[in-house]
């Protein structure tokens, strides 16, 4: 659904390599995403390209654990139902020269640094890891798409120089 097939979730970890730390409470209750590494470190670009698309207006929400996540889940076919915007929350599409586009979703509200039109090159800083959309906790969704009409782009597959990272693999963006 929306080219979704080779999207790739990048989950912020500390130090240690872990999300925020669980507890009882987390595992019975939503979390404020201030509580994960992964709310606010800045989201770079991961190609030169031109920004084509930006929503920036929806709220960060709740991250979900435990019982909550099982609820949240319930709440999925409601969030598909409502379209790409439910889904995505805030993003931000860079069509790149080759022709694809890059989206970026989950961001921060009220974080997004660029408008459509300007161009970016690969590393710059675009936007804060947030929590919004369809998402249970702070991460990045990435996904490569024919073009930035996502109701009738076809999935690209996404590509890394020394091959896909393994799932559960630190990839570290400096």
């Amino acid at each position: 659904m929306y080219a979704s097939t080779f999207a790739i979730d990048f989950v912020p970890v500390d130090g240690s390599g872990r999300t925020a730390p669980v507890t009882l409470a987390s595992l019975l209750y939503p979390e404020p995403a201030e509580r994960f590494p992964g709310f606010g470190p800045p989201v770079l670009a991961p190609v030169d390209g031109i920004i084509v698309a930006v929503h920036d207006a929806e709220p960060d929400h709740a991250a979900f654990r435990g019982l909550p996540s099982i609820r949240y889940s319930l709440t999925q076919a409601r969030r598909a139902a409502a379209g790409w915007l439910a889904l995505a929350g805030n993003h931000l599409m860079i069509k790149t020269y080759s022709g694809p586009v890059v989206a970026l979703c989950h961001v921060q509200h009220h974080s997004v640094r660029l408008r459509p039109g300007q161009r970016v090159d690969a590393g710059h800083v675009l936007a804060g890891c947030g929590n919004t959309g369809n998402s249970t906790e702070p991460h990045l969704h990435v996904q490569a798409i024919s073009s930035a009409d996502v109701m009738s782009a076809s999935a690209l597959p996404i590509t890394f120089p020394g091959g896909l990272p393994r799932n559960g693999t630190i990839v570290d963006a400096r």
